[in-house]
């Protein structure tokens, strides 16, 4: 038996699957939409109306449904999610500390795998600390990489001492 939430989950899911076919307003009011008859009482439909808007263009917007998803509660891998999406808007917004601050406390998930530490390079990009950026973003990557790990933890670790 399916149950209401399960349910809400599946038009979510449906909705992100006709992302492509849908302009900024329809996406949004969509959303909006399912937002309100979201039967769970966590933060799960703030986000989804978060990502929505980011998605569409609408950062400002975004940030406001982020923080109250956070405030709501999310489950872990919402909660992993949230903080790429929430840290690469507050970087859209200039808010750079804030998007730095965010990223750097992520917590890791296998839904997000290595994005975070990717955004999170582009955040200090953003703020001017290049090397930073780099070291960040090799680092984010040595693992999947099948051969040379401990070299490219040496040049990573070299591009900020």
């Amino acid at each position: 038996m399916t149950t209401p939430v399960q349910r809400w989950e599946a038009d979510v899911a449906d909705l992100w699957a006709r992302f492509d076919s849908l302009d900024r307003d329809d996406g949004v009011a969509a959303m909006r939409a399912l937002a309100a008859a979201c039967p769970a009482t966590d933060g799960r439909a703030a986000f989804e109306l978060a990502g929505m808007y980011d998605s569409m263009g609408f950062e400002a917007e975004a940030g406001k449904e982020y923080e109250r998803a956070l405030e709501l509660g999310l489950d872990e891998a919402r909660h992993a999610r949230l903080a790429v999406q929430y840290g690469s808007t507050l970087r859209n917004l200039g808010r750079l500390d804030e998007a730095i601050a965010v990223l750097e406390a992520a917590p890791t998930h296998e839904s997000t795998g290595s994005a975070p530490r990717l955004v999170l390079a582009l955040a200090l990009h953003s703020a001017g600390r290049k090397d930073e950026a780099l070291r960040v973003a090799i680092e984010a990557q040595i693992d999947a990489l099948p051969r040379y790990q401990r070299s490219m933890r040496n040049y990573a670790a070299a591009l900020t001492r």
